[in-house]
This record gives C-alpha cells, structure tokens and sequence, in this order.
C-alpha cells in the first residue's frame, strides 16, 4: 500500500493521541519488566539539589572545551619545555610555535647502568627485610635465587659497558658484593647481622655510583637547555616548561632545577612550573593538558577577583586557614599550619624550612 499523506495524517493522530493520553491509557507493562520497573519517587528538594550540582559536573565538559582552544592559542605564541621524569634520565621535549616537537637526546646510557646496579643492592634490601622475624618462612628463596642469576649475568656482561674505568671497577665490586649476600642468605638464611654488615660494605661504593649519575645527568641536561635557550633567542623569555614529580622526587627535582638555572627564579612558579603526579612517568599529552589549566585559569582569577595568580592556589585556602585557626581556637587546639605567601611567590615549590640532621648523602657517615 503506498505511503500516502492520509496515512500520514492517520499515524500522527495515533501517535498524538498516544502522546496526550492519560496514565489510564498507557499500554501495561509486560512481565518480562515487571520485577525491574518501580515507582520512581524523587522529592522536590532532591530534584532541585540535582539540577544545582549538575551544573558543576557540566562545568568540567566547559573546560574541557574551552582548554583545547586555550592549548591551540598557547602553542600558537609561546615555546613549551616538558621535563618528564623517566627511568633512563629525563625525557625533554620543545614546542614552538608553528614547527614540529623537538625530543632533546638521551642521556648517556652509562647513567641508567649506574642506576640499575645501584638498585640492585637496595632490592635486596627490599627482599630480605620482611622476613627478618621469620626464620621459617622461605619464600623469599625463589625470587632471591632467580635475582641471583640476573645479577651474575650483569656481572659478566660489565666489561663489555662502556663505561670509565674507575666507574666499572666500583660497580664490579657492588654486583660481587651483591652475590656473596645472596649466596650467605641462600646458604644460612637471612639475619639482621648479615644485612647490616652487607650495607655498611656497599655503602661507600653506592655513594660513589649515585654522585656519578647524578654528574652524568645534570651536564646532559644543562648542556641540552642551553643549547635551546641560544636557539630561542629572544623567545626564551617568553617559553613555558614544566616538569612533573611525585613525593619522593619532589625535593630537590633535578629537572626542574636544571630548567631554573636558564630560566632563572623569576620564572619560578610563573613559567616553569613543578606539577605533582601519582606516579613517576606521565605522558606529555597530560603534562600540556595541565600546564594549559594553570596559565588558562589565571586569566579567570584576573577577571573576577583582579589577581592574575590566586588561582594557583586552593581558592578556598584563605578562608579555609581562617575557618580552622576558628575551630582550634574552640577546641584549645595550637594551629599547625604553612606560612602564609604571596599569590605569585617565586620560591622554590619544595620543603624549604631548614630543620636538624643529615640533609645529603654527604652528610650520612
């Protein structure tokens, strides 16, 4: 039958009638949804505190938007330097403007052979510790034995490194020492005594491995950003860089502090920024993401309240200080809390209260 326009004109009047009708004419559930469909019954309160925290969820999908133009617009005018933490040294990357991304090159491999036989002996460390008060237990053997024999083939391989003399001959010393503590806790067990005599013999020579891959990468990385501050030119006063850092590489960030001797401390918190994350690697894609956050919604915090850098800060950070020093004073409580800074401090984003005792490997014995 063909598609006329009365047929037309018949099914909008069914479906309109449908639409328009009373719950008394809907069509009954069938059975197969019975035992899932209640009565839906939401209060008008809760309806409305709905509506209200919706906007603050829709919020996000506004800045999600808005930082893909905001992004585009930074690139577009400003050179960008990513330091991203990794396993063989630091990866840098440079963004400028209208070119391709340039990866600066690696630090020299000997820096990760040093770190990789320095970790080997604070492994086994890691291994031995939580059966010190069980003697029974043997499962640590399996693990230790298999790391035995990654540790020997290192050793075998060591002379075909390239690496220095005086710098092979410390890290031979390190795996040799490394085998004949396994070999003694395979043979005995593990004891308190034999860690302890264990360390205080590696000690030295970790100290030596640590200052060297330290060296190693610092000259590579000062070496790289200079080389690109020449090339920027007059654009370098103008270049954003970030590095990113979780708890333990927080204080005392080597690539951040070597972007900081270019850019110098006024930069500090203003164009280079040190940006906590949850693990040690992330990838440059987050890293621009949150570096465009931070120099976008400063622009936010100029508008409304007239101070481009408060909202670098927890908004309610003032305010929240001023609620808790409140309640410590109603609960006889002494407020522990930072000192209070200037929007736009250019210190230094790690612990910088000098306190008592060792501060460098320098200063262990």
């Amino acid at each position: 039958m063909p598609f006329t326009a009365a047929t037309k004109q018949r099914i909008f009047g069914i479906i309109t009638a449908m639409t328009f009708a009373g719950p008394a004419a809907s069509a009954e559930l069938p059975a197969y949804l019975r035992g899932i469909v209640g009565t839906a019954t939401s209060s008008a309160g809760e309806v409305a505190t709905k509506n209200i925290l919706q906007l603050n969820t829709s919020m996000f999908d506004l800045y999600d938007d808005a930082g893909r133009t905001f992004r585009k617009n930074i690139l577009a005018q400003h050179p960008v330097i990513l330091a991203l933490f990794s396993g063989a040294g630091g990866r840098f990357i440079l963004y400028r403007p209208g070119m391709a991304s340039l990866d600066a090159p690696p630090v020299p491999a000997v820096y990760a052979l040093l770190k990789s036989v320095a970790h080997s002996t604070m492994a086994l460390a890691v291994v031995v510790e939580p059966y010190l008060n069980s003697p029974n237990d043997q499962s640590w053997r399996g693990g230790m034995t298999a790391y035995r024999s990654r540790i020997q083939t290192a050793l075998d391989s060591l002379d075909a490194t390239d690496m220095q003399d005086d710098w092979r001959t410390d890290n031979r010393s390190i795996l040799q020492n490394n085998i004949a503590f396994m070999d003694g806790c395979l043979a005995e067990g593990v004891s308190m005594d034999a860690l302890q005599e264990f360390s205080k013999k590696q000690r030295p020579l970790l100290k030596k491995n640590i200052a060297w891959a330290a060296q190693t990468q610092v000259a590579h990385w000062m070496g790289v950003i200079g080389d690109w501050k020449a090339m920027l030119g007059p654009d370098w006063d103008k270049t954003y860089a970030a590095s990113n850092t979780i708890y333990v590489t927080r204080q005392n960030n080597i690539l951040f502090s070597v972007l900081a001797q270019y850019m110098g401390p006024e930069a500090i918190n203003d164009r280079l920024f040190l940006t906590e994350t949850t693990s040690f690697t992330t990838t440059p894609e987050d890293m621009l993401d949150l570096l465009t956050r931070i120099v976008a919604d400063r622009s936010v915090g100029a508008t409304f309240f007239g101070n481009y850098y408060m909202m670098d800060y927890e908004l309610m950070g003032g305010d929240a200080r001023q609620a808790i020093i409140d309640e410590d004073t109603k609960r006889k409580i002494n407020p522990t809390l930072p000192p209070l800074v200037s929007w736009g401090s250019h210190q230094f984003p790690n612990i910088v209260t000098p306190g008592s005792g060792p501060k460098t490997l320098a200063d262990l014995p």
